[in-house]
């Protein structure tokens, strides 16, 4: 439904600037059990260290139970439930075991000109978080901001706005309490091939600087997606995705520092099975 939640202002710019490229090497195994649990392990090596992960999904009518554990020793639970009590209406119960703190309720509701998130710690003294996005699938505005009880402050303030055409959707936000304005854009050349370009400015009023990131992306076939990017410090990234069978990927990601080619290219590669 339009306009969606806060997190989906400027989406497509950041997934088409940012989404499928590191420099490690990962590797996740989807497998689905007779009964309809759906479990991932994966598996990610960081320089020396290797981070591993195992996470069981259990869908039953409008509940979804996540439950995932990592090398961390720690476990995270994501209770959500879907089409509560009206459409649109979804509630999600979250915490982390061992942390007592963790525990999080959260509403979030869709209409066709509103999207809602609240969410509040379920503990003495919360932070409590809400933002809501109201517009058009044209035109859409909307607020996130936390508030921590403990100390009465906020510790969290953004807003944004975002204009979608029939191929174009341009975006602004300021976020970090106010520090860091974004604009970004994106544009669907050829709906055919998905070939697209975007960018993304980002100036810090604190540092008095800007970032700039500029990317496109190309479908060579309807398998195989060629991405590229390029920021104003120099890095160049590029990687290409390949579906050698039916959501199963594997992806090959490099990135270059243009300014000091000697230190080498960083290779990244990720390896997706859906049997």
């Amino acid at each position: 439904m339009a306009p969606g939640l806060y997190p989906e202002i400027g989406k497509k710019a950041r997934d088409l600037l940012y989404k499928d490229y590191q420099t490690d090497q990962k590797f996740t195994l989807t497998t689905c059990t007779p009964n309809g649990v759906a479990i991932t392990a994966s598996g990610t090596k960081k320089s020396d260290l290797i981070f591993g992960e195992i996470q069981s999904q259990l869908k039953n009518k409008n509940v979804t139970v996540d439950v995932k554990a990592n090398s961390d020793s720690s476990l995270f639970t994501t209770v959500t439930v879907n089409e509560v009590a009206t459409p649109g209406l979804k509630s999600i119960i979250s915490f982390v075991v061992p942390d007592q703190k963790s525990v999080k309720a959260e509403l979030q509701y869709l209409h066709d000109y509103t999207g809602v998130s609240a969410a509040v710690g379920l503990t003495s003294n919360p932070v409590v978080n809400l933002s809501g996005v109201v517009g058009t699938n044209i035109f859409a505005a909307g607020v996130d901001v936390s508030f921590d009880t403990a100390t009465g402050n906020f510790t969290k303030y953004n807003a944004g706005l975002s204009v979608t055409n029939d191929d174009l959707i341009v975006s602004m936000a300021l976020n970090d309490k106010g520090d860091n304005l974004i604009a970004s854009y994106y544009h669907l050349i050829k709906p055919l091939s998905n070939t697209a370009v975007g960018g993304e400015i980002t100036h810090s009023f604190s540092r008095n600087e800007n970032t700039l990131a500029f990317g496109t992306q190309h479908a060579l076939d309807h398998l195989t997606t060629v991405k590229a990017r390029v920021n104003n410090y120099g890095k160049a990234s590029a990687l290409i995705q390949h579906e050698w069978r039916p959501k199963s990927l594997i992806t090959l990601s490099g990135e270059v520092d243009t300014k000091s080619i000697e230190k080498g290219a960083k290779v990244g590669l990720s390896l997706l099975l859906n049997p």
